[in-house]
């Protein structure tokens, strides 16, 4: 356990959550893209233990990449989707079972889950100690 891809068009959200991730959760090993056609190659390799994708993003945008995730064999239990859009919209396009969240990325509430669902696997990571080196991986532009 231990793995994440987090896919964001915005270039500063991924600085700022690969920031906050690798200095408060050490036995992460997290993976920030901020084109989603890279994102790709992440999820076909098929070892992430979690994938937290922006909805809203172009030339592919988050629904099709959760869809790809899915169809490659990815567990949707193991995908978050992130917007900045109202709740009521999100769970409308992710009724509840799809994922295992659909949050908006601005509100601190929402924000608490993410928070929750990252220290349940640095957790689990620490407990199998699977993971040597930790940090924060930028994919190439």
């Amino acid at each position: 356990m231990g793995k994440i891809l987090i896919v964001d068009d915005d270039a500063g959200f991924l600085d700022v959550i690969g920031t906050y991730l690798a200095e408060n959760y050490p036995h992460l090993q997290v993976i920030t893209c901020g084109k989603p056609y890279q994102a790709l190659h992440f999820i076909c390799r098929g070892d992430l233990d979690l994938l937290v994708i922006d909805l809203e993003m172009p030339d592919l945008d988050g629904s099709k990449l959760f869809h790809y995730a899915v169809g490659t064999g990815m567990d949707a239990k193991r995908i978050v989707i992130l917007s900045g859009r109202e709740a009521d919209y999100l769970h409308e396009h992710f009724p509840l079972g799809t994922c295992l969240a659909v949050l908006n990325k601005f509100e601190a509430k929402q924000k608490v889950v993410l928070d929750m669902i990252f220290s349940s696997l640095n957790r689990k990571a620490a407990a199998r100690g699977m993971l040597d080196t930790v940090g924060v991986t930028k994919a190439k532009e």
